[in-house]
């Protein structure tokens, strides 16, 4: 990968809006450390302060929306299953 391919770490979906799967070691970390923190908060502080977990969730799953987007093949648009 050479360029602006070595920032691509998601495909984007077939259809609809958003991003697919990860194709590189850099994405599978984002996921698989998005998915830990939050279970790991679900477990831990859900329970005891649901708020502060809802209001620890939400600003964790943004900038993970926004990492997933910057680093999607062609960004997030709504796509019909055409070939991009």
């Amino acid at each position: 990968m050479t360029g602006q391919d070595e920032d691509i770490w998601f495909e984007p979906k077939r259809f609809g809006y958003g991003t697919g799967l990860p194709v590189t070691w850099q994405g599978w970390v984002l996921t698989l450390g998005f998915v830990a923190v939050a279970i790991l908060g679900g477990v831990v502080l859900a329970p005891q302060h649901p708020a502060l977990f809802i209001a620890a969730l939400i600003p964790l799953t943004l900038g993970f929306m926004v990492l997933t987007a910057r680093h999607t093949r062609g960004g997030w648009r709504w796509r019909w299953g055409r070939d991009d």
